[in-house]
Order: C-alpha cells, then sequence, then structure tokens
C-alpha cells in the first residue's frame, strides 16, 4: 500500500518507493483514494476517521499512469477506489487508459467510502451511494467490452456510446470493506473482495464467503480475496492478528506502512520512501512465517 499520507507529496519518493517495491518482488502496487480532505470541527454528522483537510492523498488515475512507467511488472490497484462519488464513464476511461500504460496490469478496487463532505464537495448523493455503485459496476464492464453501449438505468442514461481506445483485456473489479453487505455486493458482482483488516469481524465475514458467492451462483475458485494488515501495529500484534488466518483461503495480504491513529498504530512514522521499504519487508516475512507462501 503506498504510504500517502506520509510521502504523497514527494513525487521523487513515490517514485523511488514503487520502483523499489517492484525490485523487491512485491506482487500488487495499491493505492488509497480521496479526492479532497475536510476540517473536522463543527460538523454534523461528525467525521471520526483521521484524515483532515491537511491529509496528504494522490489522485489514483493519474498516478498509475506515471507508475506504469516507472514500474515493469507490479500490479497496479485501487484500494479502493470510491466509485459512487465519481462519474461511471470518465472512471470507464480512466481505468482503461491505466490498463493500456500498464501493459494490462491493472486491478480496479472499488467501495462505497464513507465521508459524505466529499460527495458533498463532488456533487453527488451518499445516501444510494450502494445501489449507484451496482448499477456502475454493470456499466463499466459494458464500456470497457462493447462497441456501443446504450442502458436506460435508475443512474444513467447512455445512448450509444462507446470509449476507444478499449482495454485490451478485461480489468478486474475487486471490492473493499467490512460490512456484510459489501461482501455480499462483491460475491455477487465481482472478481475478489479486499478485507480492510484481519480482525474477528473480518474473520466472520470470510466464514460466509461460499455461502455468499454459492448464493449468487458462483464458485470460489478464480474469486480474489485480499486481507489488508498495518505494519504500524508492530510485529506482536501482527502476528496475533494474521494467526487465526492460516489455512484459510487468502490469495494476498496487502501491507500497510503508513502510521494511522485511526487504527490504533504504536509504531513510530517512517522516515522516508527506504524506512517505508524496509518495513515493508520486514512485514513481509512475517506474514510468511505466520501464514505460508
Amino acid at each position: 500500500m503506498l504510504p500517502t499520507t506520509e510521502i504523497g507529496a514527494d513525487t521523487g519518493a513515490v517514485a523511488h518507493w514503487a520502483a523499489g517495491a517492484d525490485e523487491c518482488g512485491f506482487d500488487a502496487i495499491v493505492l488509497y483514494d480521496h479526492v479532497v480532505g475536510a476540517e473536522h470541527q463543527g460538523r454534523t454528522p461528525p467525521i471520526t476517521r483521521d484524515y483532515d483537510e491537511r491529509t496528504s492523498f494522490r489522485e489514483p488515475f493519474v498516478l498509475l499512469g506515471y507508475l506504469a512507467a516507472v514500474t515493469r511488472t507490479v500490479e497496479l490497484m485501487t484500494g479502493v477506489l470510491v466509485l459512487p462519488q465519481r462519474q461511471t464513464a470518465l472512471v470507464a476511461k480512466q481505468a482503461a487508459e491505466v490498463s493500456l500504460l500498464s501493459g494490462g496490469r491493472f486491478t480496479l478496487g472499488v467501495g462505497i467510502g464513507w465521508n459524505v463532505v466529499e460527495y458533498d464537495a463532488l456533487g453527488m448523493s451518499f445516501g444510494d451511494r450502494g445501489r449507484r455503485l451496482d448499477e456502475q459496476v454493470r456499466l463499466l464492464r459494458m464500456l470497457w467490452a462493447d462497441d456501443v453501449v446504450s442502458l436506460d438505468g435508475r443512474f444513467h442514461r447512455i445512448d450509444r456510446v462507446a470509449i476507444s481506445p478499449r482495454p485490451d483485456k478485461p480489468i478486474p473489479l475487486v471490492f473493499g470493506g467490512g460490512s456484510a453487505t459489501a461482501l455480499r455486493r462483491a460475491a455477487r458482482l465481482g472478481d475478489g473482495f479486499l478485507f480492510n483488516a484481519p480482525s474477528p469481524e473480518a474473520l466472520d465475514l470470510h466464514a460466509t464467503l461460499d455461502a455468499q458467492l454459492a448464493g449468487a451462483g458462483r464458485a470460489r475458485e478464480g474469486f480474489r480475496v485480499l486481507v489488508q494488515v498495518h505494519a504500524c501495529h508492530g510485529e506482536e500484534q501482527l502476528r496475533h492478528s494474521l494467526a487465526p488466518w492460516r489455512g484459510r483461503d487468502v490469495d494476498d495480504v496487502v501491507i500497510s506502512t503508513m502510521r494511522n491513529r485511526m487504527i490504533g498504530a504504536t509504531a513510530d512514522v517512517c522516515d522516508g520512501a527506504e524506512e517505508h521499504l524496509a518495513l515493508l519487508r520486514r512485514t513481509r516475512e512475517i506474514v510468511r512465517e505466520v501464514l505460508g507462501d
């Protein structure tokens, strides 16, 4: 996971970190998404997350286009893009471009987000974001695959349009979140699911995955399961949280090295790209030790 809040404003550091992750043999680079931050004071409802108006977030599609040029083999992924606050046809175009620039190394991770202030700033409604996401996924796949697209939906009126160039191959769509609703949506519509932490709640959700897929008429094979871990919790907590996942169906572990009060960070912040890379490598060894390769 790109530690955007700590090195996000330094493009040289981002490039150095991304090239280092690629050279170290990591499988993927994952980016968070926030378009705007907001002051917390005097908000109704209150903002309880850690991010505010000073927090650094890079724009995912522009940055991924850049990273496509400074990396060679590593997968590029959003984890996750807040899709319902964005225009669907524009996202389809941007995602297709990143896929083409990276030689098909792009995976689009999507979710509904939590920040009503951000939705308001982008002129999008917050209350129906889940239902809009369902229709957006359908439209994205149509725009990536079909010569001409029309859709008379609840949220979209598309009359015989196309994007060109289209991606050379289908772009995988992975959902993220921590709720049963998010997992059900992924089982119905997605190519995978990113659990936001290896928590007891995530374990309970994971235990329902096969039933959710079966209910949607799908098999577990080909459905990607990712779990995010936070290195800033410290090694002891990391081992403790990962141990119950041993033997479970997990395809990828996404390592975040950012220090974030919201998730109870205990370690000091890393100082620069090299320290983030060193912590990534140490954490990878712990993950391998606990879960195996």
